[in-house]
């Protein structure tokens, strides 16, 4: 059985919304009124993290509180990049979604020479750069920062040098260079999408399952669809955001979009997965409680985290 870790990312810098820090800890409240031994089971690794930030303005207007984004990233990396030397298998836990960056970061440095595949469960492609996000908020810009993409093409925006810099530096975390091949993104259930995301979907040919095509082919078709898209990739690692979830369940996230995935749905998806061989890391974010009543989105996060856990280890 492979050996797991914990790792508890309690950063949400790049958040719209505040309250994804507590996520984590609401999900181990889940656990206790479960009975579940989960969080006694796996030694955990805590990333520390830069909140205090949040008490000050954002310096870039465009990349809003980058610098401490990139203090974030650099960390997980690291940490990541350590336990995958060690041959251990990550289970993150992460606030807001932009720390994904950083754990593909730590993959792709522990093992530079694999290629590596993304299965992207989430409401959103968080493909925005600075140059072309609405907003600002880097929980936006993980898989662009991954795949060191400005998307000038469709720019927007007309960013300072010293985002500009920072930007360049975000893009060379782990090493430089891409750390994944868009065409090696798999998206499960993206369904709020701007202009200059749908420009990089269709100019790679990422291939993305909606919820309508989860109804209808069912669990085991779409992963067996979406592992196959991969088949040349060595390593695949899942980032699961909450908000993947239909409004009527993922009240208690920042940023909630309608017709999406039924809890069971997104269960049996991960759990079917996460049987691959190849899968290196899993990762779950975007629990933010202050956005809930009696911490229902924690407790369907924990179910998830806790079925899908238990199916790696049944399969290894």
């Amino acid at each position: 059985m492979r050996k797991i870790r914990l790792v508890e990312v309690r950063s949400e810098l790049a958040a719209g919304t505040r309250g994804a820090s507590l996520g984590i800890d609401a999900m181990k409240v889940a656990s206790l009124q479960k009975h579940s031994n989960f969080f006694t089971r796996f030694q955990p690794v805590s990333v520390k993290d830069e909140n205090e930030l949040l008490f000050r303005e954002p310096k870039f207007p465009f990349a809003k509180y980058g610098e401490g984004v990139y203090t974030m990233l650099d960390r997980v990396c690291d940490t990541i990049a350590g336990l995958r030397e060690e041959e251990l298998f990550p289970i993150v836990l992460a606030g807001d979604h932009s720390t994904a960056a950083g754990t593909i970061c730590g993959i792709k440095k522990a093992d530079p020479q694999k290629r590596l595949g993304v299965i992207w469960i989430d409401a959103h492609a968080d493909l925005h750069s600075p140059y072309t996000t609405p907003s600002g908020n880097m929980h936006g810009m993980p898989l662009a920062m991954a795949a060191a993409i400005d998307n000038e093409a469709c720019e927007q925006n007309d960013i300072e040098e010293e985002t500009e810099a920072l930007w360049e530096r975000i893009k060379q975390i782990g090493g430089n260079g891409p750390k994944i091949d868009p065409a090696d993104i798999v998206f499960i259930g993206v369904r709020d999408t701007e202009a200059p995301e749908d420009h990089l979907i269709e100019k790679f040919g990422i291939r993305n399952f909606t919820t309508e095509e989860v109804i209808e082919k069912g669990i085991h078709q779409v992963s067996e669809e979406a592992l196959d898209i991969l088949k040349d990739c060595e390593q695949i690692y899942i980032s699961f955001d909450v908000d993947s979830l239909d409004t009527s369940i993922s009240t208690g996230t920042g940023t909630p979009v309608p017709n999406g995935l039924s809890k069971q749905q997104a269960m049996d998806l991960n759990i079917e997965l996460i049987k691959d061989k190849r899968v290196c890391c899993w990762e779950i974010v975007e629990v933010n409680p202050t956005l809930d009543t009696q911490n229902k989105m924690a407790e369907s996060a924990f179910d998830i985290l806790e079925s899908t856990t238990d199916s790696l280890v049944e399969n290894f």
